[in-house]
């Protein structure tokens, strides 16, 4: 059985093989570039206050190799505390402003207004923020989901290209240096065609009833599901898996077959989807999302198999990629190894051995959108670097909604293109 969910999609864009790998710049470039360039990107964070674990996430990605510097903000969706929280940052208090309009209003009447917005804020105000953003003649990082569905995203990307703008999406899964040379291996036929992928991602947060006891202010919009987005656990973390899925296959998702619903009984909001999936190409793959499974600690899992071996990556040991070709002993690949390619080497910031984590994954993101508007403004020629972009975005939501539609037609679901 199958049900028919199908649009044309006129803003998938197909890149050669060799693209990436062969335009990435050195540190050496990259660094020319900078000086050239003259300044580090001003960036203006819209959610994300001083004690919120997101907001620190962003704010030391984008400064942590010097190509952004936050400079203005909107820290709270009550103005007098928003202001507060910028200065309590460390803000100019002239650009700790009470909301969104106020910002963009307030930085373009300056010579040296913010060149990029990052939004981290509840899912039901991703849209319009960004949307503002990018008329407002501004890049935008933005936090998960890009939209409430794929409607919404795809005029996110008509008014990005309309702009001329950037728009880098926050899921720095993709962004580890293993998982970039994951995907450069499959684009070098180093497996073969790609046959199966499985992704899972396994958390525990809700897996008692947390909306029976005292609610937050995250918690409350949180188990709303009209802001919340189209399903619970697909916006919190679903969205990261199904971008990582195609990002290291180097495909998206055809159609879906899926399972949604809940672990917890009684619950009325997703906290577990179960899908088939069919790639471009053909190969097909597995996808499990859940945040009520007991035990469970972020724990993220993805294999890709070729027709001539398999690709094994884990979360919890980011820094290696286990490579398994068939008949042959399994190879553990970590990242800083001295053989690695330089573009994959120069994601990195400390020696094999020495932990990385989820922020330096996250500062790949901000620093490659960095250099990428740099490049343009400057007339150099413009890099194209792998990260998350707006279409990307779009996919994710066409993804979701087709899951949804799966579950309610009890069969295969064609994603919208």
């Amino acid at each position: 059985m199958c049900c028919r969910w199908t649009r044309t999609r006129p803003w998938r864009i197909s890149l050669p093989a060799s693209c990436w790998r062969a335009s990435r710049p050195t540190r050496r470039t990259t660094m020319q570039l900078r000086e050239k360039f003259g300044r580090p990107l001003r960036l203006a964070v819209i959610g994300g206050g001083p004690d919120s674990w997101i907001g620190r996430m962003h704010r030391g990605a984008a400064e942590m190799d010097g190509w952004f510097r936050v400079t203005a903000g909107v820290l709270s969706s009550d103005p007098g505390r928003s202001r507060a929280a910028g200065v309590a940052m460390g803000l100019d208090p002239q650009r700790c402003y009470g909301t969104v309009p106020e910002l963009l209003a307030g930085e373009r009447l300056r010579q040296d207004g913010v060149d990029a917005v990052a939004i981290m804020t509840p899912n039901d105000t991703h849209y319009a923020y960004a949307a503002a953003a990018l008329d407002a003649g501004l890049d935008v990082v933005g936090d998960k989901p890009v939209a409430h569905d794929f409607a919404q995203a795809q005029d996110l990307v008509r008014r990005t290209r309309a702009q001329q703008r950037l728009f880098a999406i926050a899921h720095g899964y993709s962004a580890y240096p293993m998982i970039r040379h994951a995907r450069q291996l499959v684009r070098d036929g180093a497996i073969g065609p790609v046959r199966l992928v499985q992704v899972e991602y396994i958390q525990s947060g809700l897996a008692t009833r947390v909306e029976d006891g005292p609610l937050t202010s995250r918690l409350r919009w949180i188990f709303d599901p009209a802001r919340s987005g189209l399903a619970l656990v697909m916006s919190a973390i679903g969205c990261h898996t199904q971008h990582l899925a195609c990002f290291a296959a180097g495909a998206n998702v055809t159609r879906v077959m899926a399972d949604v619903g809940t672990l917890r009984p009684g619950r009325q909001v997703i906290d577990h989807v179960s899908a088939l999936l069919e790639f471009e190409g053909g190969a097909r793959g597995t996808f499990t999302v859940t945040q009520a499974a007991a035990g469970g600690e972020n724990d993220i899992r993805l294999r890709v198999y070729g027709e001539a071996g398999m690709m094994d990556w884990s979360h919890r040991e980011a820094s290696y990629l286990k490579l398994a070709m068939q008949g042959e002993p399994v190879r553990t690949i970590g990242r800083g190894d001295p053989d690695l390619p330089t573009g994959i080497l120069a994601l990195g910031r400390t020696p094999r051995g020495h932990p990385e984590g989820l922020r330096e994954a996250f500062a790949n993101i901000y620093a490659e959108m960095a250099q990428e508007r740099m490049a343009r403004q400057l007339g150099e020629p413009v890099p194209d670097f792998p990260y998350p972009r707006i279409e990307d975005g779009a996919h994710t939501m066409a993804f979701i909604e087709a899951c949804l539609a799966s579950q309610a037609c009890g069969g295969w679901v064609d994603v919208e293109r």
